[in-house]
């Protein structure tokens, strides 16, 4: 019978490894995918054969012994996927959010008018990619760096053209991802109306994306649709919303992104961000500023501000 467990990447002495996490202990994903024909070099190599390997896993997982692994507090955790081909971020895709934009510009949002579809930015992925615990330096050139919990939804096999309906079978798993993004660099007023926002400027500045803990195999999320997320700054609770105040649902996201690139596996799409940050109400991060992310069902990513 196959037990559940968390795909995760980590460094020891010997390098970055693939590790599954079971009950609270790491084992190594080499070990336990021995034998299966899957490359466990990477977390990013097992995704390329991830319905072999998600098999073999969660078989293997009910059987390890508890002395094979190392307790996960002992664990250094990195990003759980070295790196994404793509990742790709949704923006003004929550409900909740968009109201709160509007109302700081002194207008309202009618939910009957739901654009007809999502909306999409790249970010930098090595360049900007950093894990769990990890100190997220914030740039110089900034004075407003603003929070951002986002549900991340890890690609398993390519897709390419999928249908609404078939989105989900592509998904290898969930995971957390911070958003972190420069509000004074947005605009540049120095260019044309065509070319006024700034997207490496204000969203692919080194650490700019905080991702993690691990994946969450989609098998283990019952309902990817009706998620609790919650960041706290300090200890004080700045989003407290859910995934059912997404304007563009999970499948909707990558039947659309698929219609214009091959989605591939370990690609990740950043799903939007709910109402709550500091942009509205002109508070912003600062060195040694603690960030911490929950989403129910997914776990909890912290990262402290350098």
């Amino acid at each position: 019978m196959a037990s559940e467990y968390r795909l995760l990447s980590y460094r020891d002495a010997k390098g970055d490894h693939a590790g599954v996490l079971v009950g609270d202990r790491v084992y190594p994903a080499a070990d336990l995918l021995k034998g299966s024909g899957v490359d466990a070099s990477s977390v990013l190599a097992i995704l390329q054969s991830w319905a072999k390997a998600h098999r073999a896993l969660g078989g293997a997982a009910s059987r390890v012994k508890p002395k094979d692994g190392k307790p996960l507090a002992k664990v250094k955790l990195l990003a759980p996927v070295l790196y994404p081909g793509g990742l790709f971020c949704a923006g003004a895709n929550y409900w909740d959010h968009m109201e709160e934009m509007a109302k700081a510009q002194g207008n309202t949002v009618d939910r009957s008018k739901r654009p007809s579809e999502p909306w999409f930015f790249l970010k930098t992925s090595a360049h900007s990619v950093i894990g769990p615990g990890a100190p997220a330096h914030l740039p110089e050139n900034s004075r407003q760096v603003d929070w951002e919990a986002e549900l991340g939804v890890v690609i398993g096999k390519p897709a390419r053209n999928v249908s609404v309906a078939r989105a989900l079978d592509y998904v290898a798993g969930y995971t957390i991802v911070n958003d972190l993004s420069a509000r004074d660099l947005m605009t540049r007023k120095d260019r044309p109306p065509v070319m006024t926002y700034d997207w490496v400027g204000q969203k692919c500045f080194e650490d700019a994306a905080p991702m993690g803990p691990w994946i969450v195999p989609a098998a283990s999320v019952k309902d990817v649709g009706n998620l609790s997320v919650k960041l706290w700054v300090n200890g004080v609770l700045k989003q407290n919303s859910n995934t059912n105040q997404l304007i563009h649902n999970v499948p909707e996201q990558i039947a659309y992104l698929s219609e214009h690139v091959t989605l591939r596996p370990g690609d990740v799409i950043a799903t939007g961000t709910p109402a709550g940050v500091g942009m509205p109400r002109g508070e912003f991060l600062k060195k040694g500023d603690v960030v911490k992310i929950e989403i129910e069902g997914v776990g909890t990513l912290i990262n402290k501000m350098a």
